[in-house]
Protein backbone atom coordinates (compact mmCIF):
# COMPACT_ATOMS: atom_id res chain seq x y z
CA UNK A 1 0.00 0.00 0.00
CA UNK A 2 1.07 3.67 -1.04
CA UNK A 3 0.52 6.66 -0.13
CA UNK A 4 -0.23 8.05 -3.82
CA UNK A 5 -3.02 5.21 -3.79
CA UNK A 6 -4.99 7.17 -1.07
CA UNK A 7 -4.57 10.07 -2.73
CA UNK A 8 -5.67 8.86 -5.49
CA UNK A 9 -8.69 7.30 -4.19
CA UNK A 10 -9.17 10.53 -2.35
CA UNK A 11 -9.30 12.76 -5.43
CA UNK A 12 -11.69 10.34 -7.28
CA UNK A 13 -14.26 10.34 -5.17
CA UNK A 14 -13.77 13.96 -4.48
CA UNK A 15 -14.03 14.51 -8.53
CA UNK A 16 -17.40 13.03 -8.87
CA UNK A 17 -15.82 9.56 -9.63
CA UNK A 18 -14.60 10.73 -12.80
CA UNK A 19 -11.24 9.46 -13.34
CA UNK A 20 -9.93 12.01 -15.91
CA UNK A 21 -11.24 14.92 -13.85
CA UNK A 22 -8.98 13.44 -11.00
CA UNK A 23 -6.13 12.51 -13.16
CA UNK A 24 -5.77 16.23 -14.13
CA UNK A 25 -6.26 17.46 -10.47
CA UNK A 26 -3.12 15.14 -9.96
CA UNK A 27 -1.12 16.27 -12.55
CA UNK A 28 -0.73 12.68 -13.70
CA UNK A 29 -2.53 9.96 -16.64
CA UNK A 30 -5.92 8.88 -16.57
CA UNK A 31 -4.44 5.23 -17.19
CA UNK A 32 -1.96 5.80 -14.45
CA UNK A 33 -5.00 6.35 -11.65
CA UNK A 34 -6.18 3.77 -13.14
CA UNK A 35 -3.67 1.17 -12.62
CA UNK A 36 -2.70 2.35 -9.03
CA UNK A 37 -6.65 1.88 -7.48
CA UNK A 38 -6.70 -1.23 -9.28
CA UNK A 39 -3.30 -2.74 -7.74
CA UNK A 40 -4.57 -1.40 -4.35
CA UNK A 41 -7.97 -3.32 -4.47
CA UNK A 42 -5.84 -6.59 -5.57
CA UNK A 43 -3.74 -5.89 -2.64
CA UNK A 44 -6.63 -5.69 -0.39
CA UNK A 45 -8.43 -8.68 -2.17
CA UNK A 46 -11.91 -6.67 -2.54
CA UNK A 47 -13.50 -3.82 -4.87
CA UNK A 48 -13.22 0.13 -3.71
CA UNK A 49 -15.50 1.12 -6.44
CA UNK A 50 -18.48 -0.38 -7.85
CA UNK A 51 -18.07 -0.48 -11.91
CA UNK A 52 -20.30 -0.46 -14.76
CA UNK A 53 -17.52 -1.72 -17.14
CA UNK A 54 -15.02 0.60 -16.97
CA UNK A 55 -16.81 3.57 -15.80
CA UNK A 56 -17.03 3.97 -11.59
CA UNK A 57 -20.69 4.15 -10.34
CA UNK A 58 -20.13 4.45 -6.98
CA UNK A 59 -18.23 3.28 -3.52
CA UNK A 60 -18.78 -0.23 -2.45
CA UNK A 61 -19.34 -0.41 1.86
CA UNK A 62 -15.55 -1.05 2.47
CA UNK A 63 -14.66 1.33 -0.09
CA UNK A 64 -16.44 4.51 2.08
CA UNK A 65 -14.61 2.91 5.10
CA UNK A 66 -11.32 3.13 3.01
CA UNK A 67 -12.30 6.18 1.73
CA UNK A 68 -12.68 7.98 5.39
CA UNK A 69 -9.68 6.18 6.40
CA UNK A 70 -7.99 7.50 3.37
CA UNK A 71 -8.72 11.27 3.85
CA UNK A 72 -7.80 11.00 7.67
CA UNK A 73 -4.27 9.85 6.71
CA UNK A 74 -3.89 12.41 4.37
CA UNK A 75 -4.96 15.47 6.35
CA UNK A 76 -2.78 14.27 9.00
CA UNK A 77 0.06 13.97 6.17
CA UNK A 78 -1.07 17.49 5.64
CA UNK A 79 -0.27 18.43 9.37
CA UNK A 80 3.04 16.73 9.20
CA UNK A 81 4.11 18.93 6.07
CA UNK A 82 2.60 22.07 8.01
CA UNK A 83 4.84 21.53 11.37
CA UNK A 84 8.22 20.93 9.07
CA UNK A 85 6.62 24.05 7.12
CA UNK A 86 6.33 26.27 10.29
CA UNK A 87 10.39 25.94 11.84
CA UNK A 88 12.00 25.89 8.94
CA UNK A 89 9.98 28.61 6.94
CA UNK A 90 8.13 30.53 8.93
CA UNK A 91 6.51 33.39 7.02
CA UNK A 92 6.10 31.07 3.96
CA UNK A 93 2.51 29.20 2.48
CA UNK A 94 -0.49 29.88 1.38
CA UNK A 95 -3.52 30.04 3.35
CA UNK A 96 -7.63 29.02 1.56
CA UNK A 97 -10.58 31.08 3.27
CA UNK A 98 -13.32 29.93 2.12
CA UNK A 99 -15.90 32.24 2.37
CA UNK A 100 -19.32 34.06 1.44
CA UNK A 101 -19.80 36.89 -1.29
CA UNK A 102 -21.10 38.98 1.31
CA UNK A 103 -17.83 38.53 3.59
CA UNK A 104 -15.52 38.40 0.96
CA UNK A 105 -16.78 41.95 -0.24
CA UNK A 106 -17.81 43.88 2.55
CA UNK A 107 -15.87 42.21 5.67
CA UNK A 108 -12.66 40.66 4.72
CA UNK A 109 -10.42 43.42 2.50
CA UNK A 110 -9.47 45.39 5.93
CA UNK A 111 -8.09 41.93 6.74
CA UNK A 112 -6.82 40.99 3.92
CA UNK A 113 -5.04 43.97 3.12
CA UNK A 114 -3.14 43.94 6.21
CA UNK A 115 -2.16 40.72 6.36
CA UNK A 116 -0.49 40.36 2.63
CA UNK A 117 1.45 43.78 4.15
CA UNK A 118 2.29 41.37 7.01
CA UNK A 119 2.82 37.88 5.46
CA UNK A 120 3.92 38.98 1.66
CA UNK A 121 5.58 35.34 1.08
CA UNK A 122 2.20 33.53 1.88
CA UNK A 123 -0.14 33.53 -1.04
CA UNK A 124 -3.81 33.74 0.07
CA UNK A 125 -6.48 32.15 -1.89
CA UNK A 126 -10.68 32.93 -1.15
CA UNK A 127 -13.04 30.99 -2.44
CA UNK A 128 -16.57 31.91 -2.34
CA UNK A 129 -19.85 30.29 -1.95
CA UNK A 130 -22.69 29.57 0.28
CA UNK A 131 -22.54 28.45 4.09
CA UNK A 132 -22.79 25.05 3.23
CA UNK A 133 -19.82 24.94 0.66
CA UNK A 134 -18.01 27.06 3.02
CA UNK A 135 -18.23 24.28 5.67
CA UNK A 136 -17.42 21.60 3.36
CA UNK A 137 -14.90 22.87 2.09
CA UNK A 138 -12.88 23.12 5.42
CA UNK A 139 -14.09 19.73 6.57
CA UNK A 140 -12.81 18.35 3.40
CA UNK A 141 -9.09 20.06 3.94
CA UNK A 142 -9.43 22.10 0.32
CA UNK A 143 -9.91 25.44 2.78
CA UNK A 144 -7.93 26.17 6.07
CA UNK A 145 -10.58 28.89 7.26
CA UNK A 146 -14.13 29.17 7.03
CA UNK A 147 -16.21 32.54 7.43
CA UNK A 148 -19.82 32.43 7.34
CA UNK A 149 -23.08 32.88 9.55
CA UNK A 150 -24.90 30.62 11.59
CA UNK A 151 -24.60 27.00 9.70
CA UNK A 152 -21.08 26.65 9.58
CA UNK A 153 -21.48 26.13 13.27
CA UNK A 154 -23.54 22.73 12.91
CA UNK A 155 -20.53 20.46 11.29
CA UNK A 156 -18.75 18.57 14.15
CA UNK A 157 -15.62 18.46 12.30
CA UNK A 158 -15.82 22.45 12.54
CA UNK A 159 -14.32 24.09 16.27
CA UNK A 160 -16.43 27.50 15.09
CA UNK A 161 -15.96 30.42 17.03
CA UNK A 162 -17.80 33.83 16.99
CA UNK A 163 -16.56 36.39 15.07
CA UNK A 164 -19.30 39.42 14.75
CA UNK A 165 -23.04 39.84 14.85
CA UNK A 166 -24.72 42.10 12.23
CA UNK A 167 -28.22 43.12 11.10
CA UNK A 168 -29.87 43.93 7.98
CA UNK A 169 -31.30 46.95 6.19
CA UNK A 170 -33.47 47.41 3.66
CA UNK A 171 -32.69 49.38 0.58
CA UNK A 172 -35.16 51.59 -1.72
CA UNK A 173 -34.73 54.66 -5.05
CA UNK A 174 -35.02 57.62 -3.44
CA UNK A 175 -38.55 58.80 -3.49
CA UNK A 176 -40.25 55.28 -2.47
CA UNK A 177 -43.03 55.50 -0.11
CA UNK A 178 -41.28 53.74 2.66
CA UNK A 179 -38.82 56.36 3.65
CA UNK A 180 -41.47 58.62 5.15
CA UNK A 181 -43.68 55.74 6.26
CA UNK A 182 -42.38 55.63 9.71
CA UNK A 183 -41.81 53.84 11.69
CA UNK A 184 -40.55 50.37 9.02
CA UNK A 185 -42.48 46.99 9.89
CA UNK A 186 -43.14 43.92 8.62
CA UNK A 187 -46.25 44.24 7.12
CA UNK A 188 -44.93 47.29 5.29
CA UNK A 189 -42.11 45.64 3.84
CA UNK A 190 -44.57 42.99 2.56
CA UNK A 191 -46.69 45.00 0.77
CA UNK A 192 -43.81 45.49 -1.93
CA UNK A 193 -41.67 42.87 -4.38
CA UNK A 194 -39.01 41.22 -1.94
CA UNK A 195 -35.54 41.44 -3.50
CA UNK A 196 -32.84 39.41 -0.77
CA UNK A 197 -30.57 37.09 -0.67
CA UNK A 198 -30.60 33.22 -1.69
CA UNK A 199 -32.49 30.92 0.55
CA UNK A 200 -29.17 28.74 0.76
CA UNK A 201 -27.92 31.76 3.11
CA UNK A 202 -28.89 30.92 6.80
CA UNK A 203 -29.60 34.84 7.21
CA UNK A 204 -32.45 34.27 4.52
CA UNK A 205 -33.66 30.89 6.31
CA UNK A 206 -34.11 33.44 9.54
CA UNK A 207 -35.58 36.02 7.63
CA UNK A 208 -38.41 33.81 6.26
CA UNK A 209 -38.63 32.09 9.81
CA UNK A 210 -39.33 35.75 11.39
CA UNK A 211 -42.21 36.61 8.57
CA UNK A 212 -43.59 33.65 9.45
CA UNK A 213 -43.80 33.87 13.12
CA UNK A 214 -45.96 36.92 12.48
CA UNK A 215 -48.04 35.40 10.34
CA UNK A 216 -46.68 37.06 7.10
CA UNK A 217 -45.48 35.53 3.59
CA UNK A 218 -42.94 38.27 2.26
CA UNK A 219 -43.61 38.62 -2.02
CA UNK A 220 -39.97 37.35 -2.72
CA UNK A 221 -40.09 38.50 -6.40
CA UNK A 222 -36.30 37.59 -6.59
CA UNK A 223 -32.79 36.40 -4.86
CA UNK A 224 -29.18 36.37 -5.49
CA UNK A 225 -26.10 35.47 -3.21
CA UNK A 226 -24.55 39.07 -4.35
CA UNK A 227 -25.50 42.05 -2.06
CA UNK A 228 -24.80 43.99 -5.10
CA UNK A 229 -26.49 42.62 -7.81
CA UNK A 230 -29.59 42.87 -5.22
CA UNK A 231 -28.92 46.88 -5.18
CA UNK A 232 -29.06 46.85 -8.71
CA UNK A 233 -32.28 45.49 -9.53
CA UNK A 234 -33.89 47.89 -6.71
CA UNK A 235 -31.78 50.66 -8.60
CA UNK A 236 -34.11 49.73 -11.47
CA UNK A 237 -37.59 49.39 -9.06
CA UNK A 238 -38.07 45.94 -9.08
CA UNK A 239 -38.90 46.23 -5.56
CA UNK A 240 -37.03 46.63 -1.80
CA UNK A 241 -34.07 45.27 -1.07
CA UNK A 242 -33.53 43.13 2.14
CA UNK A 243 -29.42 42.90 2.80
CA UNK A 244 -26.95 42.86 5.59
CA UNK A 245 -26.37 46.50 6.50
CA UNK A 246 -22.33 46.09 5.98
CA UNK A 247 -23.45 45.89 2.40
CA UNK A 248 -24.24 49.72 1.84
CA UNK A 249 -22.42 52.39 1.95
CA UNK A 250 -23.88 55.98 1.67
CA UNK A 251 -21.16 56.97 -0.70
CA UNK A 252 -20.95 53.85 -2.98
CA UNK A 253 -25.03 53.85 -2.85
CA UNK A 254 -25.66 56.88 -2.83
CA UNK A 255 -28.01 56.49 -5.63
CA UNK A 256 -30.75 54.02 -3.07
CA UNK A 257 -31.74 55.36 0.52
CA UNK A 258 -31.31 53.24 3.21
CA UNK A 259 -33.74 52.18 6.30
CA UNK A 260 -32.63 50.89 9.13
CA UNK A 261 -34.50 47.10 9.81
CA UNK A 262 -32.27 45.89 12.82
CA UNK A 263 -34.96 46.32 15.43
CA UNK A 264 -37.34 43.85 13.02
CA UNK A 265 -34.96 40.64 12.96
CA UNK A 266 -32.65 39.24 15.34
CA UNK A 267 -29.11 39.85 14.84
CA UNK A 268 -26.79 36.68 13.01
CA UNK A 269 -23.05 35.79 13.84
CA UNK A 270 -20.65 35.36 11.53
CA UNK A 271 -18.36 32.18 12.77
CA UNK A 272 -14.74 31.50 12.07
CA UNK A 273 -14.25 27.48 11.37
CA UNK A 274 -11.28 25.40 11.05
CA UNK A 275 -11.00 21.89 11.47
CA UNK A 276 -10.49 20.42 15.04
CA UNK A 277 -8.04 18.40 14.06
CA UNK A 278 -5.99 20.85 12.15
CA UNK A 279 -2.98 22.16 12.23
CA UNK A 280 -2.63 25.59 11.99
CA UNK A 281 0.27 27.79 10.56
CA UNK A 282 1.07 30.78 12.73
CA UNK A 283 0.72 33.19 10.02
CA UNK A 284 -3.33 31.39 10.14
CA UNK A 285 -3.56 32.46 13.63
CA UNK A 286 -2.61 35.97 12.27
CA UNK A 287 -5.20 36.15 9.80
CA UNK A 288 -7.81 35.68 12.32
CA UNK A 289 -6.93 37.72 15.08
CA UNK A 290 -6.83 40.49 12.11
CA UNK A 291 -10.62 39.99 11.29
CA UNK A 292 -11.31 39.04 14.86
CA UNK A 293 -9.06 40.63 17.61
CA UNK A 294 -10.60 38.80 20.16
CA UNK A 295 -9.63 35.77 18.62
CA UNK A 296 -5.80 35.83 19.77
CA UNK A 297 -3.50 32.51 19.20
CA UNK A 298 -3.90 31.75 22.93
CA UNK A 299 -7.55 31.57 22.77
CA UNK A 300 -7.94 29.42 19.62
CA UNK A 301 -5.41 26.97 20.66
CA UNK A 302 -7.53 26.60 24.06
CA UNK A 303 -10.57 26.22 22.27
CA UNK A 304 -8.69 23.89 19.70
CA UNK A 305 -7.84 21.57 23.19
CA UNK A 306 -11.48 21.79 25.26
Amino acid sequence: MKLHQLRYIREVARQGLNISTAAEALHTSQPGVSKQIQLLEDELNLQIFQRNGKRLTGLTEPGKTILQMAERVMHEMENIRRVGEEFTREEVGSLTVATTHTQARYRLPKAVKAFMELYPQVKLNLHQGNPTQVAEQVASGEADIGIATEAISSYDKLLCLPCYQWNRCLVVPHGHPLIDDTPLTLQKIADYPLITYDFAFTGSSLVSRVFSEQGLQPNVVLTAIDADVIKTYVSLGLGVGLVAHMAYDAERDSNLAMLDASKLFPPSTTYIGVRRDGYLRGYMYGFIQLLAPHLDRRSVIAAMEA
